[in-house]
């Protein structure tokens, strides 16, 4: 079986394997090496992600020899963007107050490490928010006429996804500030205020190849799934297959 890079998060992760998606090229970019198992949940945030978690990431049966399932090369977690929206708006039902978002972000890891102690887990911030797309673009009715996210929520989530990073000793990808670097960001980067265009995705793309890189995960350092065709002996083909 192929290793597993499995990506945990959102609708941001949920679209990731469309066209152009960040996700959808991290399959292209590791193909013949890895599978990338797509994990992402639409509108959830970290108190609902926790408490899907031994479905999302179910252990072995007796059957399958027990000791919990083959673990993953890597999991990137990537929640926060609803978690931030606000308390008094119209996404209020998905709000997670910030210090709960840290202790669900604390003991998402902490099941995943438990389960796999040799996985790479890398968190990803919730990007920035465009309060102007968001108008444009409600989710269902929004009567107060106000954005249900705002970019300065959205960056104190970050902040604090990177404070849980620094605390587990893990990798983060502070995507709020990464994004904001570029001119223009609100439209070059995001489509509807939240969700990603594709210049949007490529950032995410990019960061997540270099963090893995960093982990030690990189075409370099993994097989090759069967004989590449370069490999196999034009006269006798199948010689490549025995081993």
């Amino acid at each position: 079986m192929r290793p597993k890079i499995v990506l945990f998060g959102d609708s941001i992760t949920e679209e990731s394997f469309g066209d152009g998606g960040w996700g959808a090229s991290l399959a292209h970019h590791f193909a013949r090496t890895v599978d990338v198992v797509l994990r992402g949940y639409s509108g959830y945030n970290t108190r609902w992600a926790l408490h899907v978690a031994e479905r999302v990431f179910p252990a072995a049966t007796e059957a399958e020899g027990g000791g919990g399932r083959e673990a993953p090369l890597a999991v990137a977690v990537f929640f926060g963007a609803n978690d931030a929206s606000l308390s008094d708006r119209s996404s209020a039902f998905q709000h997670v107050p910030l210090e709960e978002y840290k202790q669900n972000l604390h003991s998402i890891v902490s099941f995943i490490k438990k389960r796999w102690p040799t996985t790479f887990v890398l968190l990803i911030t919730p990007p920035p928010i465009d309060e102007d797309g968001r108008l444009k673009h409600p989710y269902g009715d929004n009567p107060s006429g106000l954005p249900e996210r705002t970019n300065e929520a959205a960056g104190a989530y970050a902040k604090a996804c990177v404070e849980v990073a620094g605390e587990c000793g893990l990798p983060v990808i502070d995507l709020w500030s990464r994004m904001q670097q570029l001119p223009g960001w609100e439209k070059a980067c995001l489509r509807d205020g939240l969700h990603l265009t594709p210049v949007g995705n490529k950032i995410v793309f990019e960061e997540v190849v270099e963090s893995l890189r960093q982990g030690g995960l990189n075409l370099e350092s993994l097989p090759v799934d069967l004989p590449l065709l370069v490999d196999i002996d034009p006269h006798v083909p199948l010689k490549s297959f025995q081993h």
